[in-house]
């Protein structure tokens, strides 16, 4: 029997709430008034991100708990690039018909299974009618701070010549999981776990932020619109920080098929294209892109382990991947 659409917005709120606690630390007046008032530092970061259908999900392999799921992690992952601990989050939810009940429980269920997980409470939000779903989380997060006290705020800006250039996380496998969902839709599934997990439910990378934190000299982001556009954002300074602004700062990339996932190479061998470039455009990755002075790297990397080494920074302005100049210009929403 087909189960009945939420048709109030009483009914979408016992919805929230049967998923997501109303009482936490950080929160002295949670959901239910016109404010949430939030107990946080003096200090907070601060971010927000848009999730709409048909341009950061497709509905035909996104499983409602998938669009839950990531709605919340792309955010987490912005928390885990500033070294910080999240401590809340919001939700603007964009309601369009034709969903019921059961659809709601797992979109809900999808996203406070990440959060439970995170410790992180919703304080609150907004609903609306809409022709497509979206939403829009905004999510304030804490400080590492120094053995004196001092808050951290790791950023993107700040390397020097000679530092390594590193990542945390999988390196282009979401794009592989991507094209795989849009070329054989959710069969793709079963074909490319690793690919389509990847792009599906993104892992934040919060633990290994925070552990980076405590080093002087390292900058961080979160890598999402690929290599090919993240890397000149990431040699920036304070007023270069974008892809569109030239840096005279360079890097030095090196990208071996032994760094890949086999999915990543099979995919790549029946599609006839070549993986490393593929990787290096990358996409959707939600892994950690950072620098460090090379004098700490082997230190850094015996406490995380799954850290890889991708090159180094130069002084000539240019990217080079495995000693080739490369022009790639990664994804951009607007292109």
């Amino acid at each position: 029997m087909t189960q009945k659409k939420l048709s109030s917005e009483v009914a979408f709120l016992d919805c929230i709430d049967r998923h997501f606690p109303n009482s936490h630390p950080h929160l002295i007046v949670g959901r239910g008034d016109d404010c949430a008032v939030l107990s946080c530092p003096e200090r907070v970061c601060l971010s927000s991100d848009l999730f709409l259908e048909d341009v950061h999900f497709r509905e035909q392999y996104f499983s409602p708990e998938d669009i839950g799921y990531k709605a919340l992690a792309v955010s987490l992952s912005d928390i885990a690039a500033s070294g910080a601990t999240p401590l809340g989050f919001s939700l603007d939810l964009m309601i369009p018909e034709g969903r019921n009940h059961a659809y709601w429980d797992d979109f809900f269920g999808g996203m406070a299974s990440l959060a439970k997980k995170h410790n992180v409470p919703l304080a609150g939000g907004d609903l609306s009618k809409s022709p497509i779903l979206g939403t829009s989380v905004t999510i304030w997060g804490a400080p590492t701070r120094t053995a004196g006290g001092t808050p951290v705020f790791l950023n993107r800006t700040g390397c020097s010549e000679g530092d390594v250039i590193f990542l945390i996380g999988t390196l282009g496998l979401a794009r592989t999981g991507l094209y795989a969902l849009e070329s054989i839709g959710r069969n793709a599934v079963d074909e490319y776990p690793a690919a389509t997990n990847a792009h599906l439910r993104p892992v934040p990378q919060l633990e290994a932020g925070q552990i980076l934190s405590a080093y002087s000299g390292v900058t961080l982001m979160d890598l999402s619109d690929g290599l090919a556009r993240d890397i000149p954002r990431l040699l920036g300074d304070k007023t270069t920080a974008s892809a569109d602004k030239p840096s005279s700062k360079g890097a030095s990339i090196n990208i071996t098929t032994d760094m890949l996932h086999a999915e990543q190479l099979s995919f790549a061998l029946e599609n006839d294209c070549d993986p490393v470039l593929e990787a290096f455009k990358g996409g959707e990755d939600y892994a950690l892109l950072g620098t460090c002075p090379a004098s700490i790297f082997t230190e850094l990397h015996m406490k995380l382990p799954q850290m890889q080494k991708l090159g180094t920074v130069t002084n000539n302005g240019k990217v080079m991947l495995n000693g080739q100049s490369v022009t790639e210009g990664g994804f951009d929403h607007f292109a």
